[in-house]
């Protein structure tokens, strides 16, 4: 097994942050210095993301099994375990199957349920930048562009322009492998599996990805578990009320 890349801040009782696709965990640093005042807070970079390990294989058993490895690692005995979209999966995923290591659970805006390919786009667009022809972040933003006319989400996967060597930029996601095993995103929680701690679902009220129709999946598979809508927020919820997010969490991480 490989370990994950992550950053280690503050101290006291592990909570664990999970990205959302194509993110990485240097998009929470934020949020994460504030959780850090109480909190000893791990920013983990997802296989496949940001600065952790890239390989073929890629599915939420996968993610879930290097989450696993990385707890082991680092000697954590039971974690708060926040996860965003993607990470929401994946936390949610780890919780069903490794109940005994999770205290509480924090789900932000993603359901239990299957979601369809959305993304399509977004892939595209970045398989049209061509690094070998490209020299500069700004040149990505135009190309970008064409497709991507919202400013806040070409800035996100902006992020993952790096210089990988003095005159070569490159993504720090695996594009081929995320392109290739995209469905993987979407698939649902299996069915009949339980998690009976307690969770805290944030959705963003502007967002469509929890509905009231999916209350049901969602208890019954964490019985122990409400849902809290984030105001004046869509999708990326943790970004756009980072105030009332946090507060929503600290209040949950706090209550016995």
């Amino acid at each position: 097994m490989r370990l994950l890349h992550s950053l280690i801040l503050g101290q006291g009782q592990p909570l664990i942050i999970l990205h959302g696709f194509l993110g990485m965990g240097d998009n929470w640093k934020s949020l994460a210095n504030k959780f850090s005042e109480n909190y000893e807070v791990h920013l983990v970079d997802q296989r496949n993301h940001g600065r952790s390990f890239h390989d073929d294989a890629f599915s939420y058993e996968d993610m879930v099994e290097d989450l696993l490895y990385y707890i082991d690692h680092h000697r954590l005995k039971r974690v708060n375990l926040l996860g965003h979209s993607m990470g929401g999966k994946t936390a949610m995923l780890f919780a069903v199957e490794h109940p005994e290591k999770i205290e509480k659970l924090i789900v932000a805006d993603i359901g239990p349920k299957f979601y369809p390919p959305h993304h399509q786009v977004i892939i595209d667009s970045l398989n049209d930048v061509d690094f070998e022809k490209i020299a500069s972040r700004s040149e990505v933003d135009e190309i970008l562009k064409k497709t991507i006319p919202e400013t806040g989400i070409r800035q996100f996967l902006l992020k993952n322009v790096y210089r990988e060597k003095n005159d070569k930029l490159a993504f720090r996601f695996n594009l081929e492998v995320l392109d290739k095993r995209y469905d993987e995103i979407g698939v649902s929680l299996p069915p009949r599996t339980l998690f009976e701690g307690p969770v805290l679902f944030l959705k963003g009220a502007l967002s469509g990805y929890i509905n009231d129709t999916d209350l049901n999946l969602i208890h019954a598979h964490f019985p122990d578990s409400r849902v809290v809508s984030i105001a004046n927020a869509g999708h990326w919820l943790h970004a756009e009320n980072p105030i009332d997010f946090y507060d929503n969490v600290a209040s949950f991480l706090k209550k016995d």
